[in-house]
């Protein structure tokens, strides 16, 4: 595969960098200080346990040892004493009846242990009693193998609710229960260059990424974090992220236990510019929710997970080959000169379907300059496309020409990537291609793709030349290589401009706060006119109106506010009133305004909803309907959604999620994640909207998320109409269901 850029790892105990390529990779800021919560008390940098004595011990206790034959115990006994002699570590197996095993003394029981050890490996069915008697002898960590937790039912869960208190009360480390022994595995100590740490809640499916060291990918780590009772995936992330050796962190993730420590982790990683790819199950709805607003049924859990993952830089994948092929490219490819791709085949028609798929994909096949594709015409029969895709006919492969074709693509300023598809062996034209292929990333920064089609892999060229090299990136599908190319252009710009939005989170509340808190009722959901108090607090922008609770007060209002207006029946029960007729437009005259009070008011009177009066509202009809809310979600808390809005924002459901906290980069990355995002932009002779004054609502709704959060159950704004460009945007409508 690739070679490394990764430098050496220097830490004090609050800080570390990570020096890469001359550039250092800064660390959070000192921990321990006020500065470290952010305005709801919330922890802003990850808290990182020191695993080193967990993978490298010095001395290992075996609680439940054997060397009887027939017994599970004994085959894992074996691998840990196997294990313990390759890291250096004492091993003292642990049984109250054995006095030796496989010829190593046995202490009775862990009182009577020689001396004081790191890491306690649990065979026992119920691991709880072991706990204080390990926290008696200060042992620093713990493995429970035991199953019949969490994964069978309440009782399991309960069960494991005391397991993990017993820890907390006992000052060490847990890994399990439910875990296995794949930390414990033997890892190739030949190989060179970056690892990629291995996290996985199922070890099976952490099979495939082990078996990457078989095509001479170094593995370095591995933590099957099983039912998570203590360690969690976010404290081996936050470790294996400070790890010099480490390239990439592959995970395989099941489900969360602690949304925010997760993004914490890797808010981490992408500090130190440390990739992460993460398969997460559950893209399916979990479960339907009940919602008052129309923000809370726009987004099921998993695209709150998605963006959660993709606001901090994790690549997401769906397949086991696709964490193992991502995982390997950005671990151990150096970062990219040009984003442009180069497409070469021997096959016009090969090149033209990878070009297609590359651009669908997302990534830029640039057009070669007339120069350039003059200079390939020197080898290649002017007949054959050059443009990119580069089509070489095939004979060229067979000669000299061949190497010149790609040193000439590959010496293009434009271009960053060279991707060759080989579609199956055709010796003698595909050996010489691949020959030519690895000679020439030996000599290049730029990044050597190599696609071998063939559905055999026996081929020498693929097993001795392609994988032998540590400088071409070889996959066995197309769809693979373009995902981990596009993942690796993404990683690279994303870490390049970087900021940590936990270091310009909220430290103290704001004004804003202060007269919020006065607003919001416990378990109620407030008026409209409540909703828009909230809001004008926050100074977010509402229409001039006034709650009226008389005829002859809406004729006064509608007059100091200024025709045609707008009347709204405004009260806590009332979710959606367009539906219960309870909203009156386009009114110009004093005898309509008392008309559609009445009105108004009967309604509510038969529909059995409780007002505290009308709203007479200046009418606000140039611009885009947007909804702009907050809920929250079970993982993350508080999270902020934008969309479009409307009486068709849950029919067309095009919405964008962010977890707060997150900056203007991050909310304007919203923007252009929404289907209908050209709507912002003009669209048939109408004027572009403010943009500006959108993003500054979701700021400003994301501070509401921030400072009320634990009191917020859900917030909708809609409709906001953004208005024409500098004009600034309304919020017509608000609804505020209160925790």
């Amino acid at each position: 595969m690739l070679g490394s850029t990764h430098g050496t790892l220097t830490t004090d105990s609050r800080r570390a960098r990570v020096i890469a390529c001359g550039e250092q990779r800064p660390g959070p800021a000192v921990h321990g200080q006020v500065d470290d919560l952010d305005v709801s008390g919330r922890p802003l940098y990850a808290d990182v346990p020191d695993l080193s004595r967990f993978f490298r011990p010095e001395s290992v206790a075996v609680i439940g040892a054997s060397d009887a034959a027939g017994r599970p115990n004994t085959g894992i006994t074996r691998q840990l004493l196997a294990w313990a002699e390759r890291v250096g570590a004492r091993v003292h197996p642990v049984h109250p009846t054995r006095p030796t095993v496989f010829g190593v003394p046995c202490a009775a029981s862990v009182a009577e242990l020689p001396e004081q050890v790191d890491l306690a490996v649990l065979l026992v069915a119920d691991p709880l009693p072991v706990i204080e008697q390990l926290a008696e002898s200060k042992v620093k960590f713990a493995v429970a193998f035991a199953s019949g937790f969490a994964e069978t039912g309440e009782a399991g869960a309960e069960a494991q609710q005391r397991l993990a208190q017993a820890v907390r009360r006992s000052g060490l480390r847990l890994l399990g229960p439910n875990t296995n022994l794949n930390a414990f595995e033997r890892f190739r100590e030949d190989l060179t260059g970056p690892a990629i740490a291995l996290i996985t809640q199922s070890g099976h499916q952490g099979r495939p990424v082990f078996a990457l060291q078989e095509l001479g990918i170094r593995l370095s780590h591995w933590a099957p974090t099983g039912n998570e009772a203590d360690l969690e995936t976010a404290d081996f992330l936050s470790w294996f992220a400070e790890q010099p050796e480490v390239g990439a962190i592959a995970c395989y993730v099941e489900g969360l236990k602690d949304g925010r420590a997760f993004l914490l982790a890797a808010d981490r990683a992408a500090r130190r510019k440390v990739p992460v790819v993460a398969v997460k199950v559950g893209r399916t709805e979990a479960g339907a929710r009940t919602a008052a607003s129309h923000t809370g049924k726009l987004t099921g859990a998993d695209d709150v997970v998605d963006a959660a993952m993709r606001q901090f830089g994790v690549v997401r994948v769906d397949g086991l080959d696709e964490l193992q092929d991502t995982a390997a490219l950005l671990a151990r490819a150096r970062a990219p000169l040009a984003e442009g791709v180069a497409v070469y085949s021997i096959s016009g028609g090969t090149g033209a379907h990878v070009a297609d798929l590359a651009t669908a994909a997302g990534l830029r096949l640039p057009q070669l300059s007339e120069a350039r594709q003059a200079e390939l015409h020197q080898w290649i029969p002017e007949y054959l496309n050059v443009a990119n895709p580069v089509d070489n006919g095939g004979h060229p492969v067979g000669d000299e020409r061949g190497r010149k074709i790609i040193d000439a693509l590959l010496a293009d300023p434009s271009i960053g990537v060279l991707i060759c598809p080989v579609t199956g062996p055709f010796p003698p034209l595909s050996d010489k291609l691949v020959a030519d292929l690895v000679a020439a990333a030996e000599e290049t920064d730029k990044l050597v793709c190599v696609v071998w089609g063939s559905p055999v892999g026996t081929e020498a060229a693929y097993r001795e030349v392609l994988l032998g090299s540590s400088r071409v990136a070889t996959f066995r599908t197309v769809g693979n290589c373009l995902t981990a190319v596009r993942a690796w252009l993404d990683h690279h710009r994303f870490t390049a401009d970087y900021r940590s939005p936990f270091d310009e989170a909220p430290r103290t509340p704001s004004p804003s706060f202060r007269k919020a808190e006065a607003l919001m009722h416990p378990g109620q959901q407030l008026s409209e006119h409540g909703a828009k108090q909230l809001l004008r607090a926050y100074g977010i922008r509402v229409p001039r109106e006034q709650l009226v609770t008389s005829a002859a007060g809406a004729v006064r209002a509608a007059a100091q506010v200024g025709y045609p207006v707008v009347m709204k029946a405004s009260g806590a029960q009332i979710a959606h009133k367009t539906e219960l007729g309870l909203v009156k437009i386009g009114l110009t005259s004093a005898s309509q305004v008392r008309d559609a009070y009445r009105e108004l008011t009967d309604i509510a009177r038969y529909e059995g909803v409780s007002l505290d009066g009308v709203l007479v509202c200046q009418m606000v009809e140039q611009g885009v309907e947007m909804v702009v809310g907050v809920t929250h979600d079970e993982l993350f808390g508080p999270t902020v959604t934008v969309g479009l809005g409307g009486v068709l924002v849950e029919v067309l459901r095009d919405a964008a999620v962010r977890v707060p906290p997150f900056g203007e980069d991050q909310a304007r990355a919203m923007l252009t994640e929404l289907r209908g995002r050209a709507l912002l932009g003009g669209v048939r002779g109408r004027p572009p909207a403010d943009l500006d004054a959108l993003v500054e609502v979701v700021l400003r709704v994301q501070r509401m998320a921030l400072e009320l959060g634990d009191r917020i159950a859900e917030l909708d704004i809609n409709p906001l109409m953004v208005l024409p460009r500098g004009q600034g945007a309304v919020a017509l409508d608000a609804l505020v269901v209160c925790r």
